[in-house]
This record gives structure tokens, sequence and C-alpha cells, in this order.
């Protein structure tokens, strides 16, 4: 039977095809006159050496979407099946519940020809990589993506790091007045003594800690402000998103919340000062970009220099370094937070931050998530059932 070949490519994506083809080898489409027992797609079972075969994605592009080798469809379990023929015999490559494989009658027959067959369709997909870099990018274009969704584990990582600040604030205030006193003799005779203080080292550690959780803290806003971007319609399109990605953290905050709001300037405000007093210092090797690594050398000895203004003048300016308030700093990220999840915003928390689902840009198009955003009960029922198709769809429960 000719296979109906898809059209809907370039014309020099051709060759691609026709290397995947020859790649192939011997391995074809089943046929009405492939010998098979009328069983045989119920029966069948899974080779070792199918284990071993490339990412389904890639399976079923080559031999559907590229060849036109037909699938058979979804069934319990069960996600695509190909049925395939090879040096005169049945197999079928499937995508079940617990992988991809190659599937075949008798096991103890049909093993050295599956092995034969991984091998050719590792070839195949070698061959193909230019047309799988024209589906992607044509989905970019057309905006048929998912946006990945990591907000609930970025904020957990704030939280583990901030609660760990705490807890080691706590324990050097608990212990600010304990010394530890060694003594010894040395090896001359005489005696040796030193005086340790443990709070000193408990206020290192969670200062480290505390501004590792401010980090934490602004990588989880650059990530889920995009989210919220998508959820309200300001981003529709994966090339939009891939333009805030690429943008500063004023831009991505602007996605999330409007500045005529007066509580939203001042937090943005705020932020803004925590991150340049702190964030974008230790991002930048605590070298900083207002010349906090410089000592200018006087009569008076080293002293700071430093810029007064990094938007403003460009001259150098002596200077004393303010010590940055890492309690006051967590307090504005607190109320900030709260905020964040407030009016407009707060369904954006059911989906992004309770389900951790992907963003799906067509949805953006069709209006579903602009009715969504409308209250908190309708994104509860909407983030719900989404969630449990997403869920039906990785078990394989059609």
């Amino acid at each position: 039977m000719p296979q109906k070949l898809r059209t809907d490519f370039p014309s020099e994506l051709e060759p691609i095809r026709e290397a995947a083809r020859r790649a192939l080898g011997s391995v074809k489409p089943a046929t009405a006159s492939t010998p098979a027992d009328k069983h045989f797609l119920f029966n069948a079972k899974r080779t070792d050496a199918g284990r071993n075969l490339p990412a389904p994605h890639l399976v079923y592009f080559v031999l559907v979407d590229l060849l036109d080798y037909r699938d058979l469809g979804r069934f319990e379990k069960l996600a695509w099946s190909i049925p395939i023929e090879f040096n005169g015999r049945a197999f079928l490559i499937e995508h079940r519940k617990f992988g991809v494989g190659v599937f075949a009658a008798d096991i103890e027959k049909d093993e050295a020809g599956a092995q034969q067959i991984v091998n050719h369709i590792h070839k195949a997909v070698k061959a193909a990589r230019p047309f799988f870099d024209w589906l992607a990018a044509k989905a970019i274009d057309e905006s048929t993506v998912n946006v990945t969704n990591k907000s609930i584990s970025l904020f957990d990582r704030f939280e583990f790091l901030r609660d760990s600040y705490r807890l080691k604030e706590n324990e050097a205030e608990t212990r600010k007045d304990e010394r530890v006193v060694k003594t010894g003799k040395a090896e001359s005779g005489g005696d040796w003594q030193t005086i340790s203080f443990p709070a000193y080292r408990l206020r290192t550690e969670a200062r480290w800690l505390g501004l590792s959780a401010i980090e934490a803290f602004f990588s989880w806003t650059e990530h889920v402000f995009i989210h919220i971007g998508i959820l309200r319609g300001k981003l529709t399109s994966a090339n939009e998103v891939t333009r805030a990605a690429e943008a500063n953290w004023p831009t991505k905050f602007k996605l999330a919340f409007d500045l005529s709001d007066e509580r939203s300037k001042r937090l943005y405000d705020e932020l803004l000062i925590v991150r340049k007093e702190l964030r974008n210092f230790v991002a930048h090797g605590s070298f900083g970009k207002q010349g906090e690594a410089f000592r200018f050398h006087s009569s008076a000895g080293a002293v700071p220099v430093l810029l007064p203004d990094p938007i403003g003048s460009r001259r150098f300016a002596l200077g004393q370094p303010s010590a940055f308030d890492l309690q006051s700093a967590l307090q504005t990220i607190e109320e900030f937070i709260a905020h964040l999840w407030e009016g407009p915003r707060a369904p954006a928390k059911i989906y992004i931050q309770k389900y951790e689902l992907p963003l799906i840009l067509t949805m953006t198009h069709d209006g579903t998530y602009g009715r969504a955003m409308t209250s908190i009960e309708d994104m509860t029922l909407f983030a719900g059932h989404l969630a449990g198709q997403m869920d039906n769809a990785a078990n394989m429960d059609w």
C-alpha cells in the first residue's frame, strides 16, 4: 500500500525524509499482507532490545510525522501504536504507560530482529535532526507551546533558605553570651589559651543564608512574573515570552503589576533598592557595578570609592558603604509576597503556585485564561479540571 506523505513542510526537507527512510533499511510500515496472528495487537510482548529506543516523541516524529507510518491510536494505557514489518515479520512500536518499546509475537524468535529495528530507528532519528528543528521552530512561530512552570520548587527553595536563616539567627541570639575557652601546653613548656564566641560564626552563617534567600526570591519572581503575564494576556506568543525572559527584572515586574497602584509602586521601589544594594552586588562576584571593590589611596589610608548614583553621574566619589539590613529586606519581601497574590492576581496563585500547571499559550488566544482569571472560584474549577486531564494523560487513562 503506497504511503500518503505529508507535504506541509519545505521542499528542502525532502532529502531529510529520504535519508531517514534509507536509515530504516528493511523497517517498513505493516500492510494487510504482513503475516500476523489475529490477536497480535493484544498479545505482542515487550522485547528487551526495545527498551533502548530513543525518546518516544522522536520515534513518533520520524515514523508518523516524517514518514507517515500508520498510528493505530490510543487505547487503555497506550498512547500510540505503530505496526511495522521487518524481514517478513510483524512488530509493534508502542508507547505504553511504562515506556516506549518494540513488541513482538515471539520473544525468542524476534529478539534479534527487535535489536536491528532499534539500531535502524536510532540511525533514522539522527538523520532526521533538521526535521525536529523545523518542527520546534514551527511550534514557536505558531505559539503552539506550553511554558514550563517551576514556581513551587523555586518558592520552596526561597522558604528553605529563609527559614534556615531565621533558625541560625535565633541560635546566634541564644548563644550570644557563650564563650568557648580552650587551654593547653605549648611545646616550649608554657600554657596557651584561646577564646572563641560561637555566636559570631553563627551570625556569619546566618548572613550567608539570608543573602541566598534573597537571591532565591528574585529567581522565583523572575519566573512567576512571566507566568502571571501570560495569565493576564500580556504575553500571548512564544516570541513574546522569550523576549520577556531575556528582559530585566523591572520589565518583568510590570507584567504582573500596575505601577499606578500606590502600594505596588512602593514595594517596587523598595525591592529595587534590595536588588541594587544586595542581589546585583552578590551576583557580580561581590565587585558590583558601583565601585564597591575599590579603595582610594590617601594620606589617611585606603578609603572606600563608591559611585553615588549608577543611573546618574559616572564620577567616582569617596563614600562609606552602608550596612545592609537583612531583616528589613526580608520583611519587605514577605510583604511583597502577600501583595503579589492579592486583588486581580489572586486567581493566578491557584494555577501557578497551587497546581504548578504549565502555561498553555493557545489558551491565551481563545479566552480560556481570561475567563478563569475572573475569580478564585472560576480558576479553582478550571485548574482542578485541567490538572485532572493532565493526570489522566500521564497515566494514559483515555
